[in-house]
């Protein structure tokens, strides 16, 4: 058996204006060896992992949204989603609490390794706008206390990336979510939204700039 050609010292691979590292990216192109892939590097610098179960919230008060999605052999299959829904006499407090029940459930259920929530809109109305707060507060302090990576996505960008069109509607959104996912029903819009953020983000992943993505 012939032996591996010895690896020559560094002071000749500096000499050849590579570094170490590159020579071992070279030999191992040379024996046939496909090189260890890095994550995908968004345009802001950061790696951004390609995660096996992905958690996907649109917070609301009254109906927030989640979906779960899973990777496997590079298909992406719909998991589990639904709608937190809060009756319209509740108060707030008890909305809050049932999203983080209903939440910490879904973690421990499914074990996501990074989440991805729906960005806030501009609201002209203040008290919606807090209100929209008191709900995404409940849903992220859940997913952050398990030490989950969480991303978040403008809703346009949402829309853009998964209908082709900023603007898109509830509707629209959902009936191509059923598509893209080989949905036998077509899902609530809550929830629709929910699959949506987290299938945006996998289609976008390596392609984001600081604007359209980032880690909250």
């Amino acid at each position: 058996m012939t032996a591996a050609p010895a690896r020559p010292p560094a002071s000749s691979v500096n000499a050849l204006g590579i570094s170490a590292k590159q020579l071992a990216q070279l030999e191992d192109r040379l024996r046939g060896r496909k090189p260890k892939s890095a994550g995908s590097i968004p345009a802001n610098g950061r790696s951004v992992s390609s995660p096996d179960v992905l958690l996907g919230i649109d917070p609301s008060l009254r109906g927030t949204g989640f979906g779960v999605l899973t990777r496997v052999g590079g298909e992406l299959n719909s998991q589990a989603h639904g709608t937190i829904k809060c009756p319209p006499a509740w108060p707030g407090s008890r909305c809050l609490a049932r999203i983080s029940e209903v939440l910490r459930e879904v973690v421990r259920k499914h074990s996501p390794t990074v989440c991805v929530v729906e960005g806030l809109f501009y609201a002209q109305n203040m008290r919606t706008a807090l209100i929209m707060g008191q709900a995404r507060g409940a849903a992220l302090s859940v997913v952050a206390e398990a030490g989950i990576e969480i991303y978040e996505l403008a809703p346009r960008r949402v829309k853009q990336a998964i209908v082709g069109y900023g603007a898109a509607s509830k509707h629209a959104v959902a009936r191509m979510i059923q598509r893209q996912l080989n949905l036998a029903e077509q899902p609530e819009p809550d929830a629709a939204d929910a699959l949506a953020v987290a299938l945006a983000y996998t289609q976008s992943q390596g392609r984001l700039s600081v604007t359209q993505l980032k880690q909250i």
